[in-house]
């Protein structure tokens, strides 16, 4: 959520940054923000006043009774039952406008960092760098969803049968490797530095708002209606939360946890091969990396956490590409992402497996995330989380760009965890 008071002081930067992110109407938003941030300091003026007036006044009054002057110190009683009703009106006003005020920022999206590109679509994104070598596989090269036909170890159907579709079952050497590289992304994280920690998979409104889920994305999660919670879309959910109303000691930052969830997404996607298999899930594991550190330090880190990222495609040996994403497709919550893109040799195609966000202040202030900064004062801090990595398209990628007359040639760095060296 952006600060009334950087809105307040920055109004025309606050306007040109939504408008890159192709917020509509940003000048009327931004406006009506600010009019009832001023009615609401208008009011807490008031109200001030009115609190300054019944300590002068009780005060008074106790004056007024030692010198025995009881008719004027009754006067000032009655004045003061006045200003005590006029307070419980202010009060009432104020937590309405707070109300308004609060829901207003809700609405508006984290300001983009200044190297954001411009651009409306994901046409647009800024192609960073590109790394290995793009394997030319022969005609007769299968896309990942006739090869776990071919070698039975995935089914979709079996999916539909007992949830629906965008639900896959994993069986045999296929579950056997979506563990393995499970556990391979969890221990390299270790090695990184990242705690472990094991979230729930559920979470409450209150979680949803603290890092940006609601009120913008509650049509693309499953909401449990009796229980009030919602499945979660990201580890980063529950794992950034853990830390919701803490002031930080800045001994323990930076805060370095990773995470290993299934994540749920409602979102129906469209026909055609781009969605096919693996490529649009409702379920699919991941595992989330999330860091939390001091506001100076947070893109050197943003940097660092690319880097890491991008070590492990490199020990799976699959060819990536890194896009800086333009204004128009950044996240809501976003303020700079990298997102991550492996080559699908079958297919012919980029897959994205990673998103890399820097969010700022933006779920630190929802969330009242702190910490006490050098001069000793509360400082808000920044969050930023990334995939390392989503498994479905990674294992896309794996297959068909391994796949060999032999079968289906395993990572080297896989195989300790696989327990086999092919898929045949």
């Amino acid at each position: 959520m952006l600060q009334v008071t950087f809105i307040r002081e920055n109004k025309d930067l606050t306007i040109a940054g939504l408008r890159k992110k192709r917020f509509k109407n940003p000048e009327e938003v931004v406006e009506k923000v600010l009019t009832i941030d001023a009615q609401r300091r208008e009011t807490q003026v008031q109200l001030d006043s009115f609190n300054a007036k019944i300590n002068a006044n009780s005060k008074e009054v106790g004056n007024l009774m030692k010198a025995g002057k009881k008719d004027e110190a009754e006067k000032l009683k009655t004045e003061t039952a006045g200003a005590k009703t006029s307070i419980k009106d202010l009060e009432t006003k104020l937590a309405e406008l707070e109300t308004q005020l609060t829901l207003e920022l809700y609405k508006l999206p984290n300001l983009p960092h200044a190297s954001v590109p411009e651009g409306a679509t994901a046409d647009d994104n800024e192609v960073v760098l590109q790394h290995g070598e793009i394997k030319n596989l022969p005609d007769t090269a299968l896309p990942h969803w006739d090869l776990i036909k071919k070698y039975d170890i995935i089914d979709f159907e079996l999916g539909v049968k007992i949830a629906g579709a965008g639900f896959p079952v994993y069986k045999g050497k296929g579950a056997r490797l979506q563990r393995a590289m499970i556990n391979f992304f969890l221990d390299e994280a270790q090695k990184a530095g990242y705690l472990e920690v094991q979230p729930p998979i559920v979470v409450n409104e209150a979680s949803g708002y603290g890092t940006g889920q609601l009120p913008d994305k509650e049509g693309q999660m499953y909401f449990i209606q009796e229980d009030g919670l919602y499945m979660i879309p990201t580890a980063e959910v529950p794992i950034t939360n853990l830390y919701r109303d803490v002031i930080v000691n800045p001994k323990d930052l930076p805060i370095k946890n990773v995470g290993y969830t299934p994540c749920f997404r409602r979102e129906a996607g469209s026909w055609g091969a781009h969605v096919r298999g693996l490529n649009r899930l409702h379920q699919f594991d991941k595992v989330e990396i999330v860091q939390i550190t001091q506001p100076e330090k947070s893109y050197q880190t943003l940097e660092e956490m690319s880097a890491y990222i991008q070590s492990l495609l490199q020990k799976l040996e699959l060819p990536y590409r890194v896009l800086r994403l333009c204004g128009g497709d950044i996240s809501f919550n976003a303020a700079l992402c990298y997102d991550m893109e492996v080559y699908s040799a079958a297919q012919k195609r980029w897959l994205e497996v990673s998103s890399c966000s820097n969010f700022e202040t933006f779920q630190a202030n929802r969330l009242k995330l702190r910490y006490k900064d050098e001069n000793n004062k509360t400082t808000l801090l920044h969050t930023l989380n990334g995939s390392a990595l989503a498994l479905p398209r990674i294992l896309a990628a794996l297959l068909e760009n391994n796949q060999t007359p032999e079968g289906i040639m395993i990572p080297k760095i896989l195989q300790p965890y696989t327990g086999f060296d092919r898929i045949a």
